[in-house]
Order: structure tokens, then C-alpha cells, then sequence
């Protein structure tokens, strides 16, 4: 088989993943070769993620890559995968999921009672969620990768920043984590953890097969097709503060998939919550949503549409 292209933003985070996914492809016995590419959301660091536009910020350029043949398969954070993929476009693995806590970084302790406490996030998920449960803690927009963040940060932007633990584990700053925030209060981004596998039709379906068999992590994909139905069917993107996190378990022998998600208003006052149970993760993520949207979500949704 010819060597697989593995494209890849060209962060440190982002080359993580793209070793991390060729580690495991060569291990399995096939060559390969990585193509670095800059995207929108790594050239304007100097507004939200919102503003920008919530579609493809991280993706479009890694997709005509993948549309010209230049590359064979682009490497994600599969929390920066839009809900819907444009068309002839799919993603083929999910691999392994890290720990999905969202976690507080910085280089003294942090007390959440302090009223002065300012954290930096460019999320509207977190951004929304504190005003929701610590109103008093006021937030700052803060962009680019997790060192030009910590420079910020130590420059005097903020006094800690909010963040995915499985990119501060991943770039080793365990050390700098001071508090883990709970899942009772803090749900994840959907895909939070994984690092997702894309392809375009035109990839040849031998090749295509053979990665996911190397990068595919089955409960996990099973976990992410819940939560990407959830967010699909809502037509979530970056700018919308919604969030889901499924579980897989084995109860009496048969297969189960839990998923608890929500959204909140951008100015935190109202939080819906829903938690289900099911076999078939795609139509459990919908049912959700659908449950989400009935019990007041469509208005919530509607309001936050107005104002981003």
C-alpha cells in the first residue's frame, strides 16, 4: 500500500495528535508522512472563536487537502469537528479517549470564592456555565495555542485559564492543573478527549480501511456518534454554549449508551439538563435533542442566535 499523507494543524497540540496517529500506523507496518497546514482559526487569534464563525475554523483547509489528494487523512480534535461535514467528507476513527474534565491551569493556587478571580476561555460553553454556577467570576477572551495562552496568562491577562485536561496532560503541564472541574457542573464539549480521523470519498476504500482498523476505538465512536447526533440535530457549532458527554456499559449482557447533555443561556440564567438511556447512539443523541428543544431549548437557542 502506498504511504498514507496525514495532514495536521501545526501547533505543538496539533502535532501531538498527527504523532500520536502516526506512531500507531506505523506500528501496524505502514509508511508514512506528515503534511503541516495552517488554518483560519491559527491565523486570527485577535477575535472569538465566535465571531469568527463557528463552521470549519479549524478544518476547511485541512479539507481541500483532502479534496485535492495532497492529503489522504486530516487529524482532528474531535471537539473542533462541526456537527455536520460538508458533503463527501467523513470522519473514519475516533481514537481512545483521554479524561474529558475540563480543568483550571495556572501557577499559583486558585480559590473559586474570590471575587476578584479573573480566568481566561474562549469557550461560550464555559463562559456561560460560570456565570451560571460562580457568577462572580469574571472571564477574558484569550486565544492561540496553549503556550502563547500561558504567556498571556503570566503576562498579566488573567489569573488562570480554563482548559481541556486532555490537551494539558497531552502537553505535559500536569503540573500547572490546580483545580478539576466536576461533570456534575462542567459537561464537556462534545468530543472533548478524542482525537477524530477524516477522509473524503475519493480516498481509496482499501486505504480508508485499513486506518480505521489501526485508529478506530469502537466504545468511543460509539460515545461521539451519540454526542454528534445531539449536536447535529441542534446545529451546534463553537459559538453555541451547548455540550453532551455519553458513556458505553455492559448491563444484563447487552450494550448500553448513556448521554446526558444541555444547553445554556449565554448570560448563564438558564441551564437545561437531560440525561437518557439507549442502544443506538445516533438516534439516542437526536432523542435529546429533540428532548432538549421541547423543554424550552428551541427559545434558549433562538435568544443565543440573536446575540452571536
Amino acid at each position: 500500500m502506498e504511504k498514507i499523507k496525514i495532514g495536521t494543524r501545526k501547533s505543538k497540540l496539533a502535532l501531538w495528535q498527527a504523532y500520536y496517529v502516526e506512531d500507531k500506523l506505523k506500528a501496524a507496518g505502514y509508511e508514512t508522512e506528515l503534511v503541516l497546514q495552517e488554518t483560519k482559526g491559527d491565523k486570527v487569534l485577535d477575535v472569538s472563536i465566535a465571531k469568527i464563525g463557528s463552521k470549519g475554523v479549524f478544518t476547511e483547509e485541512l479539507e481541500e487537502g483532502l479534496a485535492n489528494g495532497s492529503i489522504d487523512i486530516a487529524v482532528h480534535s474531535a471537539k473542533d469537528m462541526q456537527s455536520a461535514l460538508p458533503e463527501g467528507f467523513e470522519i473514519i476513527a475516533f481514537t481512545e479517549r483521554e479524561k474529558i474534565n475540563d480543568v483550571i491551569v495556572g501557577d499559583k493556587p486558585i480559590d473559586m470564592n474570590d471575587p476578584d478571580l479573573v480566568l481566561g476561555t474562549s469557550s461560550t460553553r464555559r463562559i456561560a456555565l460560570f456565570r451560571h454556577f460562580y457568577p462572580h467570576i469574571k472571564t477574558v477572551d484569550v486565544r492561540g495555542n496553549l503556550q502563547t495562552r500561558i504567556q498571556k496568562m503570566r503576562d498579566g491577562l488573567c489569573d488562570a485559564l480554563v482548559l481541556a485536561y486532555a490537551g494539558v496532560h497531552r502537553m505535559e503541564y500536569d503540573d500547572m492543573i490546580q483545580v478539576e472541574l466536576g461533570l456534575d457542573q462542567f459537561i464537556p464539549a462534545v468530543g472533548q478527549g478524542s482525537v477524530a480521523i477524516e477522509s473524503h470519498d475519493s480516498l481509496n476504500e482499501e486505504k480508508k480501511n485499513a486506518i480505521r482498523e489501526v485508529l478506530n476505538d469502537p466504545i468511543t465512536e460509539k460515545r461521539l456518534l451519540a454526542e454528534r447526533a445531539y449536536l447535529a440535530t441542534l446545529e451546534g457549532g463553537c459559538s453555541i454554549p451547548v455540550f453532551a458527554l455519553a458513556n458505553h456499559f455492559e448491563m444484563n449482557g447487552k450494550e448500553t449508551i448513556s448521554i446526558e447533555g444541555g444547553i445554556v443561556s449565554l448570560d448563564g440564567q438558564e441551564r437545561i439538563v437531560k440525561k437518557l438511556e439507549g442502544n443506538d447512539p445516533t438516534a439516542l443523541g437526536k432523542q435529546l435533542a429533540d428532548e432538549i428543544l421541547a423543554d424550552g431549548g428551541d427559545k434558549v437557542l433562538a435568544e443565543i442566535r440573536k446575540q452571536i
